[in-house]
């Protein structure tokens, strides 16, 4: 049971705990705010809900520690993390304690981080701060999360651009190496990330099969630090096979054959391909033309994850069902829909069927599927 002691001008709420320890919980100005905390500490511990105060007198920095050697997520999503914690939140909120951390201190620190960074980026700022306090709830060290209905208005994100079945074909075609023109093309028809193309190992390609299984392990290359690296790709449900279209699996075999590196899509020396080389010197120069030259862009400003928001629009275009496309990009569909809805074969056959078919319209002769490729592309480009 809680109590009210006067000291001074003060009025502070005492209690016992179980283990016989008497301990403060707070302090007020006026003995009906202690009275009132009183009658709600008692509430708590009858509820078993009750939050020792002691246990929320750390630094918010040594929460973090505590959070961060227990929390799970990828390396690129860590080296995230990292970066906000180290450059915007703990030199502000670092040295108060968890339970000192009110309201206002967050919302202040939204202003300043507004004067320097994006919207966009403040958000995700203030949502990793939210994460590590909603962590501290969880634990029973504070009874409320401080960035809890804090807003950051932003202007919400544009929407990317889509190719069209030939643009895809354009891009395509201004790839310098024919590796990195089977990339974009597999990329488009399959919608797989970036990280799983430049990962993929020729072991998780079973063209008997027409299939790319995504590796749980090592089914993605990650950049962190400049270092690059196999590992798990973005989610579990990233873990698929993906079915592939004929004239996929016959490009692809064709390529193999002529290289033997572990790696389907290699980088010029045979390792492992980094994404920044490839956007300066194939992708940027392909969407973007040179119109200096005569060589009109095809989509300026588009992503190479783009292709990717491509794939998705191709399958909605084809009418394939929500839960084969869900999966088929690694999604996972929420609720009753995704408990209900199953993948069958029909509908694996239906959605390659589909691309294969977007891939013959782009040649009215409708040539062999291994000797296409180029030649098709360039004929879009023109």
């Amino acid at each position: 049971m809680a109590w009210v002691e006067r000291r001074s001008s003060a009025f502070r709420v005492r209690l016992r705990l179980p283990d016989g320890t008497v301990i403060t919980d707070s302090v007020h100005e006026k003995n009906a705010d202690a009275q009132l905390r009183a009658q709600e500490i008692d509430i708590e511990l009858a509820r078993e809900t009750f939050v020792d105060p002691r246990d929320g007198r750390i630094s918010l920095a040594e929460w973090v520690d505590l959070w961060a050697a227990s929390h799970h997520a990828g390396p690129a999503t860590w080296s995230a993390y990292r970066s906000h914690l180290r450059l915007h939140i703990l030199p502000r909120l670092g040295r108060l304690e968890l339970v000192a951390i009110r309201r206002h201190h967050v919302k202040t620190l939204v202003l300043e981080l507004r004067k320097k960074l994006a919207p966009r980026s403040t958000a995700d700022v203030i949502t990793v701060l939210s994460m590590v306090l909603q962590e501290a709830v969880e634990d029973r060290r504070i009874p409320f999360n401080p960035c809890r209905g804090v807003r950051v208005t932003t202007s919400g994100r544009p929407e990317r651009p889509h190719a069209s079945t030939e643009q895809v074909a354009a891009i395509a075609a201004r790839m310098r190496r024919p590796i990195d023109e089977l990339m974009v093309i597999t990329a488009a028809y399959t919608g797989m990330r970036w990280g799983e193309l430049a990962g993929l190992d020729r072991a998780n390609v079973d063209l008997d099969k027409g299939v790319i299984f995504v590796h749980p392990e090592v089914g993605a290359l990650h950049e962190v630090g400049g270092k690059l690296f196999l590992g798990p790709p973005k989610t579990p449900d990233s873990v698929r096979e993906i079915d592939l279209p004929s004239f996929l699996v016959g490009r692809l075999r064709q390529s193999l054959e002529t290289h033997d590196h572990p790696m389907v899509f290699p980088g010029a020396r045979g390792g492992f391909q980094r994404r920044s080389n490839f956007n300066r010197r194939a992708w940027t120069p392909a969407v973007t033309g040179d119109p200096s030259a005569g060589v009109p862009p095809i989509l300026e400003g588009m992503h190479f994850h783009d292709l990717r928001h491509t794939h998705k629009t191709w399958l909605i275009e084809d009418g394939i069902p929500e839960i084969a496309q869900a999966r088929r990009m690694g999604h996972r569909l929420g609720g009753v829909r995704g408990i209900y809805s199953h993948v069958t074969p029909s509908m694996r056959r239906h959605l390659v069927d589909a691309l294969q078919r977007r891939w013959e319209s782009l040649q009215p002769s409708a040539p062999a599927a291994d000797d296409c490729g180029r030649a098709v592309g360039e004929q879009a480009a023109a």
